[in-house]
């Protein structure tokens, strides 16, 4: 069994408070399953009620008034015994059915059981909802994997990792066996990614075809939810999905829209950019004019760089045998577009989601990620996948100009760690370690107002 960050946040959540929880995020990252796994550690009963497998499930929730009609009415849709206090109650696939979370604060109120969500589409499927029960729920997004979750998957030992966060957190190299195993786990994690049926499927067979059948299989359900949820722009949608790889494989990885239509304008494809976005299947990257805090002011709308939300995903849809060129180390091959997936896909899920920007200008180059720290200092970000990676010149450009005052840079490439002024060069497993803080810390904040009373 996978052991995932999730397990403890969910264990945390329900302790700590009385709200329900809505988990958000892509089909198959592993929502439901977390949940059904949180029950079973915690209570003795279980409801799972499936909107999208089960559309009649809806009726629940029509034209209730009370929290007891909603209760009567789920007793008669199941027959597990709703036991207040030992049965935990998870309604699945909410977009189908967008009242419920309406009427999710007046169960919460009754207060006899506690209740678990999940949705995918959210973005767009509920932007109809009546009355979004601020105070009741909290909503909180899930990720395929990790790369330090899936290193615990396939047996890395905790005390690896520690090593590893040491050496990050000082500095300092790794050990180079240690080192030189990593990157080969880091080959692993690139063809089978994250999604946890692929990653499961893996650790069960250790055979890179039942994998990339399980792979074959989401991307075939992500293209059916884009037929079922938009079937207007289904064609585009479809278009654009299956150009992310070729697109990040082009010399400078930025989507380009006339590999769509020669006379694309932006405007015409916002609304399908958006909705793989909140479909979380695909990661937007926005290009910034300047590499200054807040980078959002900077932000350029209209030119971006588009990855897929799975590293494995995305080499599976790559040409016929990459996936044997990655796990043998091939020299010659070009790691860059997925290097820099891997890379994104990290930060998207270590507090950077929505937060994710590159730096391009005519005139000092471009820098794969510009990363904006929780105290304001900006953090450029290179991915080097080649032997040349001290090679980088609008790196250089900007760590140099006076007008920006960056204290720092990190290069991720295939060596182990070391320091050339302020360039810190970080094997590429270290994204793990990487993570955007709140930028409000947990505690008591008292100010001084002895001068006013």
């Amino acid at each position: 069994m996978i052991t995932r960050k999730l397990d403890t946040f969910l264990d945390d959540f329900y302790q700590n408070g009385s709200k329900a929880l809505l988990l958000t995020g892509a089909r198959q990252v592993g929502k439901t399953v977390a949940f059904r796994r949180f029950a079973e550690r915690h209570y003795t009963h279980y409801i799972e009620i499936n909107f999208l497998k089960t559309p009649a499930a809806a009726s629940i929730f029509d034209k209730v008034k009370t929290a007891q009609e909603i209760l009567t009415r789920i007793s008669a849709f199941t027959n597990v015994p709703m036991v207040p206090g030992e049965t935990f109650i998870l309604f699945d696939e909410i977009q189908d059915c967008p009242e419920c979370v309406t009427q999710i604060k007046f169960l919460v109120e009754e207060g006899s059981f506690r209740y678990g969500l999940t949705g995918s589409l959210l973005g767009i499927e509920l932007k109809d909802i009546r009355s979004e029960p601020v105070g009741y729920m909290d909503i909180s997004d899930v990720f395929p994997l990790d790369f330090e979750e899936f290193c615990s998957a396939i047996g890395v030992a905790t005390r690896i990792i520690d090593h590893l966060r040491s050496a990050f957190e000082n500095r300092l190299p790794v050990d180079p066996v240690v080192h030189s195993q990593m990157m080969g786990v880091v080959n692993l994690y690139l063809v089978v990614g994250g999604m946890p049926s692929a990653v499961q499927k893996y650790i069960d067979t250790h055979n890179m075809q039942h994998v990339g059948a399980e792979q074959r299989a989401i991307l075939n359900l992500y293209k059916r939810d884009i037929s079922r949820y938009d079937p207007e722009e289904k064609l585009l949608l479809n278009e654009i999905f299956d150009l992310i790889p070729s697109e990040l494989n082009a010399k400078n990885k930025r989507f380009i829209l006339k590999s769509l239509n020669e006379g694309a304008k932006f405007k015409q494809y916002e609304d399908s950019f958006l909705w793989l976005k909140n479909a979380g299947v695909a990661i937007p990257v926005f290009n910034v004019e300047e590499p200054v805090f807040p980078l959002k002011l900077n932000k350029q709308r209209n030119l971006f760089k588009l990855f897929q939300n799975d590293v494995g995903l995305l080499a599976y849809q790559y040409a016929d045998g990459i996936q044997l060129r990655i796990l043998s180390g091939e020299i010659n091959l070009n790691y860059g577009a997925v290097y820099e997936n891997f890379v994104s896909q990290e930060l998207n899920a270590h507090g950077y989601k929505d937060k994710l920007y590159y730096f391009n200008s005519k005139k000092q180059g471009e820098v794969d990620f510009v990363l904006e720290r929780a105290d304001g200092t900006i953090l450029p970000t290179e991915v080097k996948s080649g032997k040349d990676y001290e090679f980088h010149l609008a790196l250089n450009n900007i760590l140099g100009n006076e007008q920006y005052r960056i204290p720092e840079a990190i290069t991720f490439c295939n060596d182990n760690v070391s320091i050339r002024g302020k360039v810190v060069y970080l094997p590429v497993y270290m994204t793990m370690f990487l993570k955007r803080k709140q930028e409000i810390e947990a505690g008591e904040f008292v100010p001084d107002i002895s001068a006013l009373t």
